[in-house]
This record gives C-alpha cells, structure tokens and sequence, in this order.
C-alpha cells in the first residue's frame, strides 16, 4: 500500500508518499507560506531533483492540490493516478484524554479534535483544516490520525497530575500531555530493535532534542513519564522556549515590564530557550556551537545551560524508573550535535556511561556511542515520525 502522510501547521504542510511494503520515501515535500504572499512548494521524487516552484496558495486546500498534482505529474510523479494512494496519515498534535492511540477517522473522531483545540490553538486547528482538504480531494479514500499524545497516555496519575485544585482538572482536564509521541514511540522500540532486546524488558530514555525538545521515561513498553506538559512550553529549555520556570516569574515582569498575559506568553514561547539565554544570539544550535569553539560567552551559557537541564531530566527519569538501560538521542539536535551529547554525557558517570567519542562524531545512522565496558548504553537513533505514522495508518486500515 501507497500512503500519503501529511503534517499540517498553520501556514506549512510537510508531506511524504511511503510505501509501506519496502518502507521506502517515494517522494516528499514541503508546501510553506500558505494563504501569505510568496508561497512556495517544494517536492523531491525518490532518486530525482528536487523541484521548488512558487505558486500561489490561498488556504490548505489549494496546497493539498498542488500536492497530489506534483504526485501524478506525468514526468516527474511518482504515482500515475491517486487510485494508488491507498490511504491518507494525518499527524494531530493534541488528542487530550479521549485518544490513547491512532483511529480512523470518521465524524465522531473529527467532533472529538475540535474539542481539543483549546488545548492546542495554534495546531489543531491546522490539522484539521488538512483533513478536512483531502476529504475534499480524496473522498473514499481511508484517512488515519495519529496523535503526538497518544504515547503518553500511559503516564501513571502521579506523573500527569499537577499540584493544582483538582478541580481544574475535572472541569477542564488541566494535567500533563506531552507531545513528540510519535517519535518517542519510533525511538524506543527502534532501539530495544536495534540492541535484540524485547521491548516490554527493557528501561530507555529518549531525548528528543531540536528546536522544540521532550524526554520521556519508557518502562517495559510504555511511557510512564515525559516533560513537556499541558502544553508544549514545559519541560526542557528549547530553541525559543523557556521550559521550566517559577510561575511567580511571570507576575513578577508583568509588574516589572507593564505587559499583559499575552505578551508574558509571546515572551515565553518566542524569545526565550537558547535564543535569550545566548542575548539573541541564535536559537540555532549549530550557530550556538559555532559560537561557542570561538569562546563566545552567550553561546557558551546557552549551550551549557542546555545540556544541564537536560542531563537533570534523564537524573529523575532513572529515579521515576528506577534505572536506565539505554538513553537515546534523536531530532536534528540529538542526532547532529555531538558536542551536546558530550557535554550531557558528562554528568552521567554515576550511570557509568563511558562514550565512544569516534561513534560520537558518526551521522545519520543507528549506532551505540558508548563503549563496550560502559554500564549504560546510549544510542543515536535518527526519528523517522513520517514512517511512523505511515505503520500506524497501514495497521488501522488493514
């Protein structure tokens, strides 16, 4: 089967057409800018050139046009009709409660999302506005969401509970989500694959690390802790988040600064992570360490403000599994920036962990960094999100 796995943000739409039987990426794209001026669609075939053309998109709709246009063009498509495209895998970010795993969608599936969007306005919303297009597009054809929560819906309610008038729970579900599911989904039975070792037996620690980043505690098959929480902004400092903060922090500069709750939020989410720690610097970590081998002092704080919290995180996750098999780097930061594993692993030596620093400095593979003697194996998995779905999609509509 032929599926089309389709990622939907408020302006962009990332697309790959996988085959599930090989598990091979026919073609793949970007569609950015949307309903803005100088929208542009990117698309690679497998084993061709890839092709950018400017053309205009007025909403989703449009763009999931050109998309299957570029797919069943006659010269450089890489399906001859969308007869072929067997079924549709939507990626939506927030599924709250009422979704521990991936499901067809019907009405009742697309009624539940909407009640979602509370919990996640900036992307939700996207995401339905691309199923809603290729309902349009491709009626008849099975369309499967998978959502960035549903891993972490076998969080214990000790983990997901906040400190917080239960209350606020009951009437509106205020508790930790998490997100990044898919790929902490792929990464950890990636790895127990990788090592020979069954899932269910083993303790890993994925470290999703890029401009957003999460880690998650996965126990025996399952995901019994995450850091990221209600909502995105929680947990590990990040690109242009803060992570966590004292929550009197935000009282306190509005008093300071005369702003109101959403410039607060606009600051937490837009100026914050690396990017304020380096005063403006980059969010971009490759700049970050570029900055940092020329001893530039903000590059060097945020770099190491970074791995600190992050080696904290994997601290409490031992603690909330009671020990650690394997801990796993993945996203464009935890897969290209061995400087950050090195700085990460560092505070590690109570798990034994000894790296390899020649493994350390190897890209775009599946390999163990640490060294034979080391008590702790960590690992390099690359996550593959699209494929992810693209199994998910496959096992539904089967």
């Amino acid at each position: 089967m032929k599926v089309l796995v389709i990622n939907c943000g408020s302006s962009s739409l990332k697309f790959q057409l996988i085959d599930s039987e090989s598990e091979r990426c026919l073609a793949k794209g970007l569609c950015e800018r949307i309903g803005i001026g100088g929208s542009m669609i990117t698309y690679a075939p497998e084993g061709g050139e890839k092709e950018n053309t400017v053309t205009p998109m007025e909403d989703h709709t449009e763009a999931i046009r050109l998309v299957l246009e570029a797919l069943t063009n006659p010269k450089t498509g890489v399906v001859k009709s969308l007869e072929e495209i067997g079924a549709v895998g939507h990626r939506v970010v927030h599924g709250g409660e009422k979704f521990a795993q991936s499901v067809v969608i019907d009405d009742a599936v697309l009624a539940a999302v909407v009640e979602c969007n509370d919990l996640a306005p900036l992307h939700n919303p996207a995401n339905l506005i691309g199923i809603d297009a290729c309902k349009k597009l491709m009626p008849g054809t099975p369309m499967v969401g998978v959502f960035d929560t549903a891993f972490h819906q076998t969080m214990p309610e000790e983990a997901y509970m906040y400190g917080l008038p239960y209350e606020y729970y009951q009437k509106y579900k205020v508790r930790r989500y998490g997100f990044h599911g898919t790929s902490h989904s792929y990464v950890s039975r990636r790895a127990a694959q990788v090592l020979g070792k069954e899932y269910e037996d083993v303790k890993i620690i994925v470290c999703h690390l890029g401009n957003g980043a999460s880690i998650s505690a996965v126990k025996n098959g399952k995901c019994v802790d995450t850091s990221m929480g209600l909502t995105p902004l929680e947990g590990l400092i990040m690109g242009t988040r803060s992570g966590d903060i004292d929550p009197a922090i935000m009282e306190f500069l509005a008093k300071k600064e005369n702003m109101g709750i959403e410039d607060i939020m606009n600051v937490l989410n837009k100026k914050s992570g690396v990017l304020g720690l380096s005063d403006n610097l980059s969010s971009d970590f490759r700049d970050l360490e570029a900055g940092y081998h020329k001893g530039d002092a903000n590059a060097i704080r945020a770099l190491k403000t970074f791995c600190y919290r992050v080696a904290k995180y994997i601290g409490a996750y031992v603690a909330a599994m009671n020990g650690a098999d394997v801990i796993c780097f993945t996203a464009g930061v935890g897969e290209n920036a061995p400087i950050v594993r090195n700085f990460v692993c560092e505070y590690l030596g109570y798990l034994g962990v000894e790296l390899d620093q020649d493994a350390n400095h190897k890209r775009g593979e599946d390999i163990v960094i640490t060294t034979p003697d080391s008590r702790t194996t960590v690992m390099v998995i690359p996550t593959n999100e699209e494929l992810a779905i693209a199994r998910e999609t496959v096992r539904l509509v089967n």
